[in-house]
C-alpha cells in the first residue's frame, strides 16, 4: 500500500494519544469490544485519509 507521512517525527505522539484515548474512554473500549465480537466491518476495505482521531484510531485497528 503506498502512503505518504509529512512528519514521522509525530507518529510517537499520535500514538500516545491512541493509547490515551484506548485507556481513559470507556464507552470507546466498550464500541471496540463490541466490534471485535461481531465484525461489522469484515471483509470491507476502510480507507483513512487527512486527519484521523485519536478515538477513530482505536476503532479502525
Amino acid at each position: 500500500m503506498k502512503y505518504a507521512i509529512k512528519d514521522i517525527n509525530l507518529a510517537k505522539a499520535g500514538m500516545t494519544r491512541i493509547e490515551w484515548a484506548k485507556r481513559d474512554m470507556p464507552v470507546l473500549a466498550g464500541i471496540a469490544s463490541n466490534f471485535k465480537k461481531s465484525k461489522p466491518f469484515k471483509n470491507i476495505t476502510i480507507g483513512a485519509c487527512l486527519h484521523v482521531t485519536a478515538e477513530t484510531a482505536n476503532l479502525l485497528k
